[in-house]
């Protein structure tokens, strides 16, 4: 009978503790990455309700004023036929006058109560419609609303996008953003900029989030100089580093679709920069390098 010595039952115990340690670490790795993803869906369906509300408000701002106009015009119509009925009893020509006139209200009634039409059809159907660059404004709205400073500046001229690039280049914009917020906190500030040129676009979005962390934590001048300093390790480093995660992979794989070369890193002392290239943006139909036999 072979003899069991203890510190084999204790490795062996130990390589046990450690199989099921690793296995309970992936699980929770797994599932952390899970929740990072469900978040950050949540945060874009948020963000995208909130924008959509703010359009729909907007529309109904409008519809409420033009209906106005549209009551009030068929009060007055309705004031003007039952003059025009009693003067016909006494002068049928003044009628034919009255009821001349009439026609041209209601026609201008008719022209009023159309337009209110139009616009609850046209809210309809920007409801059913992918947000684009028309969006980007009410987006940095809704994201000023919840803390995130931003201030946006465009140059060259811009010309009409593909949807589905245009849809691409406001996701990008808005995970950014979202990015942001969600790592800055509130006060941080991210500055938003459009590069049109003859055939493409540069997208660049830079905040100042550890800045804005360190002004809400330090206490003293010198304590907001200690935890914004860096090293030029750091900037090496930040040259260096791949950023990862579900976000970043996202918009990396949107900006590829379309022929963009994405870049997301951090700015030592500052906070994060993302930028997304498109050479031929005006030319690229989303299927560029794409086997289409297949």
């Amino acid at each position: 009978m072979a003899w069991v010595f203890p510190w084999q039952i204790l490795c062996v115990v130990l390589a046990a503790v450690c199989v099921i340690l690793a296995v309970l670490w992936l699980m929770g790795l797994r599932r952390n990455r899970r929740s990072r993803f469900d978040r950050s869906a949540a945060e874009r369906v948020r963000i995208d309700l909130e924008l959509s509300l703010a359009e729909q408000q907007g529309r109904l701002a409008i519809i409420r004023e033009l209906q106005d106009v549209a009551v009030l015009s068929l009060a007055r119509l309705i004031t003007r036929a039952e003059g025009a009925r009693y003067a016909a009893e006494s002068d049928p020509s003044t009628a034919v006058r009255a009821a001349t006139a009439l026609v041209e209200d209601g026609r201008v009634t008719l022209a009023d109560l159309r337009r209110v039409l139009t616009i609850a059809r046209e809210g309809e159907s920007i409801q059913a419609m992918q947000p684009g660059l028309q969006s980007a404004r009410n987006l940095f709205g809704v994201m000023r609303d919840a803390g995130l400073a931003v201030g946006f500046t465009e140059s060259g001229d811009r010309f009409p996008l593909k949807p589905g690039a245009e849809l691409a280049i406001y996701r990008i914009l808005q995970s950014a953003l979202a990015n942001a917020l969600k790592h800055g906190g509130v006060g941080t500030e991210a500055r938003v900029s459009f590069t049109w040129t003859q055939d493409g676009l540069q997208l660049l979005i830079d905040d100042d989030g550890i800045r804005a962390a360190a002004r809400r934590e330090s206490a003293t001048a010198s304590d907001f100089a200690a935890r914004t300093a860096y090293t030029i390790d750091d900037d090496l480093r930040a040259l260096s580093e791949s950023i990862s995660g579900a976000g970043i992979t996202q918009m990396r794989e949107r900006a590829q679709l379309f022929g963009g070369i994405f870049n997301a890193g951090t700015v030592p002392g500052v906070g994060f920069s993302v930028s997304a290239v498109f050479p031929s943006l005006r030319f690229h139909n989303g299927v560029h390098g794409v086997d289409l036999s297949r």
